[in-house]
């Protein structure tokens, strides 16, 4: 049986190079914690806040980050393999370089984020929000997009190749070297009210 830890608070601990396998934290709370080089897998965080925690070089296979709220969180060099993060919210956090491979991002709120250079591949970020994020030079190669709220977001130079961008509005997003596919070209002049003949 997983381990089921309920409702508590982990303050300035030391996590440095941990692996949390298999164990769920409901409605957790985790402040100033150091989860450098930490591992997780098939670890579920659900409801949990996360503030000021270190996240460098951290390494997340097949875990769940559900609903959870990550504040003023450093995520240099961490790399998400697999895993959930649907409805998480974050907020001045460092977040690059990250790397996210395969996994559900659906609804996570990235508003005003600074993702340069980050790579996102094979993840679905249904509804996300990337609100006035800065995307330059990232690559986001066959994502699920759609719905995603992309107002203001700046996609200079970013790899966009095989994401669904029927939910982006060019007139409002920095686009300039990004890098598409033949088919997104269509879906971006239709949404420009050109005429494909």
């Amino acid at each position: 049986m997983a381990e089921t830890i309920e409702g508590e608070t982990f303050r300035n601990e030391d996590w440095y190079g941990d692996e949390v396998t298999d164990r769920t934290y409901q409605g957790c709370t985790f402040l100033h914690v150091d989860l450098t080089e930490a591992t997780t897998r098939g670890a579920v965080f659900q409801d949990c806040t996360f503030g000021n925690v270190k996240f460098n070089a951290s390494r997340h296979h097949d875990s769940a980050f559900l609903r959870c709220t990550f504040t003023r969180c450093n995520f240099f060099e961490a790399e998400f393999t697999g895993c959930k993060l649907v409805g998480s919210t974050f907020a001045q956090s460092a977040l690059r370089p990250l790397r996210v491979v395969g996994g559900d991002w659906s609804f996570v709120g990235l508003p005003g984020a600074d993702l340069r250079g980050v790579t996102v591949n094979s993840v679905r970020m249904r509804e996300v929000d990337l609100t006035s994020a800065n995307c330059a030079e990232a690559a986001l190669v066959d994502v699920d997009l759609s719905g995603a709220q992309l107002h203001g977001v700046n996609l200079v130079r970013c790899d966009l190749r095989g994401s669904d961008l029927t939910g982006l509005d060019p007139s409002t997003a920095q686009l300039g070297g990004a890098i598409i596919d033949p088919a997104q070209a269509v879906v971006i002049a239709q949404a420009l009210g050109l005429v494909i003949r």
